[in-house]
Parts: C-alpha cells; sequence; structure tokens
C-alpha cells in the first residue's frame, strides 16, 4: 500500500488555472464551459460493489430486488472484509477473531475503500454486453498464450522486479486503466476540461490523461495508457485510445481498441461506458457502464515509487527463502 500525500503537480494546478468555468444552465438545459462543451468537470468516485463481471451463481438476472441487493450488499460487505480474513487460513473463517491491534494479512480494513453498495440500479454485472454480463471467451491462440504467461509467472515471478506486475512496479494502477474499473482503493478521478482539451487525472498511480479533441490523429507510439483522442456527440465525449502497449488493460494485447464515453447525467452523476474490442484476444467485443459519482476533494498524490521498499523486500525475501530451500508461494 503506498502513502496517500497531498498532490503538488504543477501540471495539475496549472490546467485548473487555464480550465474555463462552467457557465450555468439555463432552462434545464446542460451546464457548458465557457467555450460551449457539455460540463463533465468534477471529482468523482466510481467504487462499487457491483462486479465487473456477473458472479456464475447470479447467471440469467440482470438485476436483483431491493432485497435481493441488500443481502448481496451484506454478504460482500462480510466477505471482503479484511479483518475477518484469518492470516492462515486466508478468506473470512467462521469462529476467527481479528487481532485487537487489527494486523491482518498484507492491510487490514482501514486501508480499504472499495464501495459497499451496487449501483443504484442494482444490476449484477458492469458489463452490459454481452447479455452474460461476462467478459467473452479469449480465442483459442489468446487462451493459449495466457496460459503459458500464467504458468511462466508462477515459476519466475521472483526472478526479478522486471517479471512483477506493471502494479506491484508503481507503472499502472490495477482500477486507473484505461478503462477505468471499480477495485479495493483509490476509486477517484478527476476531470479537467480546458479549450481544446479534456484531462483525467486518476488518483491511483497519479496517472493523467491529456485528451485533444481537435481532431488530430492519433500517434505511432506505443504506451501503457496507450494513445487518446476525444470528440463530441451532442452531450456526450467520446474518446477512442489506440497503440497500447498490450498486458496492462483487462488483461487485452496491443491491438485493443477502447471507445469511452462521459455523459453528464446529474448535477452529482456522470456516465461513463467503455467499450472494448481485441479480435486477436477474446471472440466479441464487450461493453461495461458505472456511475461517476462527484465527492468531496481533494485527490490525493499515490506516492508508490517515491521511497517504495517494497519491490525490494519481495526480492530479498523470495532470496531467502532459496536459501533456507523453503517453496516460494506462487
Amino acid at each position: 500500500m503506498a502513502y496517500r500525500l497531498v498532490a503538488t503537480y504543477a501540471t495539475v494546478v496549472a490546467l485548473l488555472t487555464l480550465a474555463p468555468l462552467p457557465v450555468t444552465a439555463q432552462g434545464g438545459s446542460p451546464e457548458r464551459t465557457a467555450d460551449g462543451q457539455p460540463d463533465i468537470s468534477g471529482i468523482f468516485t466510481f467504487r462499487t460493489l457491483t462486479p465487473l463481471q456477473r458472479p456464475t451463481v447470479l447467471e440469467g438476472q440482470d438485476s436483483l430486488t431491493e432485497e435481493e441487493a441488500a443481502a448481496f450488499e451484506a454478504s460482500e460487505r462480510t466477505r471482503l472484509n479484511r479483518d475477518l480474513f484469518d492470516p492462515e487460513a486466508g478468506a473470512p473463517t467462521a469462529g476467527y477473531q481479528p487481532r485487537s491491534d487489527g494486523g491482518v494479512l498484507s492491510y487490514n480494513e482501514f486501508w480499504y475503500e472499495r464501495g459497499v453498495e451496487l449501483t443504484s440500479d442494482k444490476r449484477t454485472s458492469l458489463i452490459v454486453d454481452p447479455p452474460t454480463g461476462r467478459i467473452p471467451p479469449r480465442t483459442p491462440e489468446s487462451a493459449r498464450r495466457n496460459e503459458e504467461e500464467r504458468t511462466y509467472r508462477a515459476e519466475h515471478r521472483y526472478d526479478s522486479y522486471e517479471n512483477r506486475s506493471l502494479f506491484d512496479r508503481c507503472i499502472m494502477g490495477f482500477n486507473s486503466g484505461p478503462p477505468m474499473t471499480s477495485g479495493a482503493y483509490n476509486n477517484n478521478m478527476q476531470i479537467l476540461q480546458t479549450s481544446g482539451y479534456v484531462t483525467i487525472v486518476n488518483e491511483m498511480v497519479h496517472n493523467a490523461r491529456i485528451i485533444p479533441l481537435d481532431g488530430r490523429a492519433h500517434t505511432n507510439l506505443p504506451q501503457y495508457a496507450g494513445d487518446s483522442r476525444g470528440h463530441w456527440e451532442s452531450d456526450t465525449l467520446v474518446v477512442e485510445t489506440t497503440n497500447f502497449t498490450g498486458g496492462q488493460s483487462r488483461g487485452t494485447g496491443p491491438n485493443m481498441h477502447l471507445v469511452e464515453r462521459f455523459r453528464r447525467l446529474d448535477p452529482d452523476t456522470v456516465s461513463y461506458e467503455f467499450t472494448i474490442s481485441d479480435p486477436t484476444v477474446y471472440t466479441q467485443s464487450y461493453t461495461a457502464m458505472m456511475p461517476l459519482r462527484r465527492t468531496d476533494g481533494p485527490l490525493y498524490e499515490y506516492a508508490c515509487h517515491e521511497g517504495n521498499i517494497g519491490l525490494h523486500g519481495i526480492l530479498a525475501g523470495a532470496r531467502i527463502q532459496e536459501m533456507r530451500g523453503v517453496p516460494l508461494r506462487p
């Protein structure tokens, strides 16, 4: 867990300074910035208990009744509560009493800020297409590669820092994407609007995507967060992202084509929808939807790499276990 320090990025401050002020809505029309864009700016949270994929026990059930939703939420809050995890047995264990100092596993429940409720429509998955509410099957070739990579990671994950995930290495966040999906903590982001640009700042690993709206072509430079271009379709901001390096966004490859849509629903809510297409990985595209709900700021710096000794500890611990002949945990 990285410590969160107050953000003081010069670039963000500059963007805030240059951002046009919103124009008050008249006659029920959407608020607009001084240069006429629909105003979707603000600080938002996308945390939710609604899973990305529909649980198999809810197969064929698009949404829950109020009573079913309340029961599901209560069950999930218990299932995910780290203070109820037995350090040896793992998942919540009957009769386990948390330590008085709260210490359990890697972090105790204090550090988590996951959602505590489903989306307001009580959907059973963020994925709305395909109708199964689940990520489509992989292509045979992709499935083969994925299994090979999984086996290799299990056998070599402690060999070098290069074998650790992008999240372990503080390069990309596990929930910031793109696309963004609700995770265990730091589910916060800010949308900044300036003349000709929209900037999306994620609290997780403080990634910032500066998205031009002037119709310029995509670059040919692969990037972890891809190369984003935006345009307005009526009151919806459409962001198209290509040129990914691969492997960092929902397990897709460098051929992923991502389309995100942002639309203001009310003063406190922006609808966020994304569609992932990658025929080299999945047998079809899929689409997910979730609300961005306004929250009081500020965003905090996710100080992951600065003074981070976690990676050193992981690898040093592995070397000691090897010297002692202790099997490394997968």
